[in-house]
């Protein structure tokens, strides 16, 4: 998208909230958190529902980065062993394009300007990731969404939000997933799973949970960044986690 100053932008700069209190966050979402009953491709109905919900805390003042994955389009694990690493992790990337492009499609339906960053090159459709760029469009009012994860092979795009939130100084890292926090094995598997209300980020890691993975877990615990683990399809659940209700695991010191 070309840079300029519109109406749009101008009517963007909404009240902080008295109740946020996380000011700046980043938004961790699955790429099957977009996708249908199969898994795959995007559900335009579950996209609506969490640009809606996105939409919501912004009205609210807060300053938003979101980081999408791809898996409801390639995960570089689908690849079989005939698939160079690299190339299979490039496609997981790319794949993370399309989410982001649909989802700054939906939110500028409400009227809030959106700007993607990719960690890769492609200047066709967004921006390069900038820093500096990212900051000042939180400045003015917008939305950024990062995709290209950390724009290297081998590594998830947990470990890209984890990196973005440390980058921007983001208050709070918010892990929206399919479940309602982090157990200490698969609840839907095993029933009797326990859920935790609170942990820190050496427990995380010592118990092998699977939160996030380890670097993106040790990249927070180095800077400071508490997560909020929670369900997505919970209603206001983002709104909940950014004015620091309890809600989910919370991972810090």
């Amino acid at each position: 998208m070309i840079e300029n100053e519109t109406d749009m932008t101008e009517c963007a700069h909404f009240e902080l909230d008295p109740s946020v209190k996380f000011k700046r966050v980043i938004i961790k979402l699955s790429g099957e958190a977009l996708a249908g009953d199969s898994g795959m491709g995007i559900d335009m109905k579950k996209l609506d529902y969490v640009c809606d919900e996105i939409a919501d805390i912004r009205k609210m003042g807060v300053e938003i980065g979101i980081v999408i994955g791809g898996g409801n389009f390639w995960r570089g694990r689908q690849a079989d062993e005939k698939m160079n690493r690299s190339t299979a992790d490039h496609m997981g990337m790319l794949a993370t394009v399309m989410n982001a492009l649909a989802i700054q499609d939906r939110l500028e339906q409400h009227n809030i300007p959106v700007r993607v960053q990719t960690a890769l090159t492609i200047t066709k459709v967004a921006e390069p990731y900038i820093l500096r760029k990212a900051v000042r469009h939180f400045e003015k009012g917008r939305i950024v969404i990062f995709a290209c994860g950390t724009g290297n092979p081998y590594f998830s795009t947990d470990t890209g939000a984890a990196l973005r939130s440390c980058e921007i100084g983001a208050d709070a890292l918010l892990l929206a997933k399919n479940v309602d926090g982090v157990y200490d094995s698969d609840p839907k598997l095993n029933k009797d799973a326990k859920k935790f209300d609170k942990l820190s980020y050496m427990q995380v890691i010592s118990l092998g949970l699977k939160a996030m993975d380890t670097t993106a877990i040790t990249m927070c615990m180095d800077n400071n960044v508490p997560i909020i683990a929670f369900s997505l399809m919970e209603k206001d659940s983002i709104k909940r986690a950014v004015c620091g209700e309890p809600i989910g695991t919370l991972i810090s010191k």
